[in-house]
């Protein structure tokens, strides 16, 4: 059975820009700077979450796989399951020097999140 789009189920990148993201505590980790997305396929394959900083300076850009975040209508945001701590070690660039989106960069990202790649 297929599913028609309604107002609530499609999004456009616009409103997703600056949606905050929690954790499962409920914590704010950060807001969604943009959004990347497949040429070939259209889908939406990395949400690059903005944290840190001050007023946008001095924040880092975490690129997280989009089956990683999950929509909460309560919240009015996106639920990722990570902690603060774990953003330490994540793969992560300063606004200035985005890396390139490689299959052995998707792979290490899409890894730490232990999210398959592709």
């Amino acid at each position: 059975m297929v599913t028609p789009n309604t107002v609530s189920s499609v999004i456009s990148s616009e409103t997703v820009s600056g949606t905050n993201v929690y954790n499962p505590a409920g914590d704010k980790l950060g807001t969604i700077d943009t959004l990347m997305i497949d040429k070939l396929s259209g889908k939406v394959r990395y949400a690059v979450m903005e944290f840190g900083g001050f007023l946008g300076i001095g924040t880092d850009r975490y690129p997280l796989p989009w089956e990683s975040l999950k929509y909460e209508p309560n919240m009015n945001g996106y639920v990722v399951s990570l902690t603060r701590e774990q953003l330490d070690n994540a793969p992560r660039y300063e606004r200035d020097t985005a890396p390139a989106y490689t299959d052995e960069y998707g792979r290490r990202v899409n890894d730490y999140y232990g999210v398959p790649y592709l």
